[in-house]
């Protein structure tokens, strides 16, 4: 079975599945990355591709909708409910993005990609980096992340997303 057949299947497995508690499948690992689809107890699906290290991760998330959203991970942060705040990436030595009103939410910070050329440009330079340098706004380092192997795992992030788009019903007006 080829990789697009196994994503496939996993990602149908997974959806017509989730019927309990949160569910997910590991659909490709590639060096720092792994690539899953999850599903929730009230029937929501989302595919994550995520690089790990301990206590800490940054994640890209894809949903039916074609919504992408970052969420950067640490046990060492330890936010409340409803702020927000202003941050830089940087990937490799290109210029930086400005990620105005990211959602602090425990210990997570969330940010939801626009939907237009701007975010396929950043996705694309994740899918070209090296490493991820996460700032706040005044540019002071935070974390940083290994990309070693984003360019398969984006790859796998986006048949996921295509899967759990054409499996969850929509607008037939749109």
């Amino acid at each position: 079975m080829g990789l697009n057949n196994f994503i496939t299947a996993a990602a149908l497995a997974v959806i017509g599945s989730a019927a309990g508690a949160q569910e997910s499948e590991v659909l490709f690992q590639h060096k720092h990355w792994q690539v899953s689809v999850v599903a929730w107890d009230d029937g929501s699906v989302g595919c994550v591709a995520e690089v790990n290290a301990p206590g800490e991760s940054f994640s890209l998330w894809t949903f039916p909708d074609g919504g992408v959203q970052l969420q950067f991970y640490s046990t060492a942060w330890s936010f409340g409910e409803g702020d927000t705040a202003d941050l830089e990436v940087q990937i490799d030595r290109r210029s930086a993005w400005n990620l105005t009103g990211a959602e602090l939410y425990q210990n997570s910070v969330l940010f939801t990609l626009p939907d237009d050329q701007a975010g396929i440009n950043f996705i694309v330079e994740v899918a070209q980096g090296q490493r991820l340098y996460l700032r706040s706004a005044d540019g002071s380092d935070v974390q940083n992340y290994s990309l070693s192997g984003s360019r398969a795992s984006i790859d796998a992030l986006v048949q996921c997303g295509d899967v759990i788009s054409k499996q969850t019903p929509g607008n037939p007006f749109n």
